[in-house]
């Protein structure tokens, strides 16, 4: 494969708020210091909740490719994600993210296999896999009739 570039634009608006765009993208995103520093920001995204969500949402999409080529069938998919972020050695560090799927089948039958791609999926994410953080998978299945 060929390597794939992504770029993305931050504008710098006010205070410690800036937006985040791409050209190839329609819809762009505020972006702020957390209000757990000081002058952050409540109530919109921080590069801590965007780190947390690239690596929730890979392995969502990891999962959506690993399960379908185990040709598992499911009826839905929610993953909750955590992320710690703690100072080690004097540098604040995103230091986990848990991540909380739970996946809902009918078969209960395919309960091992569906643990297994969610296994597969976590390990296979080239965000997780590109990060530093310890990444832990906390998955759930459940049999819905």
């Amino acid at each position: 494969m060929e390597p794939h570039t992504y770029q993305v634009k931050l504008n710098w608006l006010s205070d410690r708020k800036g937006i985040l765009k791409s050209d190839v993208l329609k819809d762009a995103i505020t972006v702020v210091t957390p209000p757990e520093f000081l002058k952050g920001i409540a109530d919109e995204w921080s590069p801590e909740h965007l780190f947390v969500a690239a690596i929730n949402s890979c392995f969502m999409t990891t999962f959506l490719a690993v399960a379908e080529n185990s040709k598992l069938e499911f009826q839905s998919l929610e993953c909750n994600a955590v992320g710690t972020l703690d100072k080690v050695d004097g540098k604040f560090l995103m230091t986990q993210v848990e991540l909380f799927p739970e996946l809902k089948i009918t078969d209960a039958a395919l309960q091992d296999k569906a643990l297994r791609v969610m296994e597969m999926s976590e390990k296979a994410c080239l965000i997780s896999n590109s990060v530093n953080s310890e990444v832990v998978l906390h998955p759930k299945v459940t049999v819905q009739n």
